[in-house]
């Protein structure tokens, strides 16, 4: 018989403003935002605890996070120290299992089924992670425990800022049955209003349902709800699961329709997502554009290189081939422009059918030399213009 799973899920506590402040320890207790500007329609990326008392949440309006917490310290996203101190957690995650499932920078899944023997019970790996955490890096991380990444994610949930809560098959239903059914993986705010519709707010209400209703209320998730109400999940870790994607975007303040300033935006975004891919030792086959009207409708153009790289000159060469095209045929003013890389490969990139071999070296030379640059002083500090 299988030995039952056992899952980590370790969530870090308000991340990107918690590095803000361990950096800055003159910002500890205050409101921390980092995000974009507000007078560029910028949004938050992060709120640290004593921002969100005041409603502010990731994905609002910087504007709105001003209006309604005036006292915010607004930081810019310093995105090459988060990026730092995430590897240098991930390090430590992989000290206890092979089985580590990154979900973002500030996230991730263990199975730690294979290592009780070596480490203890979860509970234990679970606790000496956090403590870890906080000694090597200085920052706080909320850990769920459980059978299944499900409740794991849900129990690192519960007790946010530096909590810890172990889901067993003993407490589980006690646990779940109060939540709202908001909670369960799958039921965003459509969902939820309409599963409140049918009198269901609980996931203890949704439990008592048989698959019949459920299906005339939501349709064909309802199996999977039911199961999920139950605490079941079997879906693994999956160790090497792969960015699908590697983007950057930008919303102005006003409509912009010259396109020497969309292009050198758009350069800025191919820089930026180019030496992401380098430093994540990825490579792209497709280049895709996010283009916004100032109406909010949206268009996006794609095309796909003949060969992956992660060399910031076929990427931007790329790039601004597909915006004049676009341009061509309907071209416009931008509320938002945006750039993605997507097919995404491991390694390092080959280039000997786009260049020569020399051209090939230098042009990786040239990044080198200005990711060096730009990691010691901040991507602003040098760009190719467009």
């Amino acid at each position: 018989m299988a030995r039952p799973r056992e899952i980590i899920h370790v969530d870090m506590d308000a991340f990107y403003a918690s590095v803000e402040q361990l950096d800055r320890p003159e910002l500890r207790g205050r409101p921390v935002v980092v995000g974009g500007a507000a007078d560029q329609r910028g949004v938050v990326s992060a709120a640290s605890y004593e921002a969100r008392r005041f409603g502010v949440h990731s994905a609002m309006p910087m504007a709105q996070a001003v209006r309604l917490c005036p006292a915010a310290i607004v930081l810019p996203v310093r995105m090459s120290r988060y990026v730092e101190l995430s590897h240098e957690i991930r390090a430590l995650f992989d000290r206890y299992t092979p089985q580590v499932e990154p979900i973002s920078l500030d996230e991730a899944f263990l199975d730690v089924t294979g290592s009780l023997n070596l480490f203890g019970p979860a509970e234990h790996i679970g606790r000496a992670i956090k403590q870890e955490i906080r000694t090597q890096t200085g920052l706080t991380a909320s850990v769920g425990v459980a059978a299944n990444k499900f409740l794991a994610k849900l129990a690192s949930d519960l007790e946010k800022p530096d909590g810890l809560v172990v889901i067993t098959e003993q407490n589980q239903q006690e646990i779940l049955d109060t939540l709202s059914v908001g909670r369960i993986w799958g039921v965003g705010k459509v969902t939820e209003k309409t599963l409140r519709s049918g009198g269901i707010r609980t996931i203890a209400e949704l439990r008592r349902r048989t698959v019949e209703e459920l299906e005339a209320i939501v349709g064909h998730s309802a199996e999977g709800l039911l199961r999920l109400a139950h605490g079941h999940d079997e879906s693994p870790v999956e160790p090497d699961r792969q960015r699908k994607r590697l983007s950057s975007e930008q919303t102005f303040a006003t409509n912009i329709n010259n396109e020497s300033v969309l292009l050198n935006v758009l350069m800025e975004q191919v820089e930026e997502v180019a030496q992401r891919l380098r430093r994540c030792h990825l490579q792209a086959r497709t280049v895709t554009l996010k283009l916004r009207y100032g109406d909010f409708r949206t268009v996006t153009r794609s095309e796909t290189l003949a060969e992956p790289t992660n060399l910031t000159q076929p990427l931007w060469a790329t790039a601004e081939k597909v915006f004049h095209q676009w341009r061509r045929k309907s071209g416009g003013a931008l509320r938002l422009l945006g750039f993605g890389a997507t097919g995404l490969l491991p390694g390092q990139a080959r280039e000997k059918m786009l260049f020569a071999d020399p051209e090939a070296e230098k042009l990786k030379r040239l990044d080198r030399t200005v990711d060096a640059i730009r990691e010691r002083y901040g991507k602003r500090s040098l760009h190719r213009g467009a």
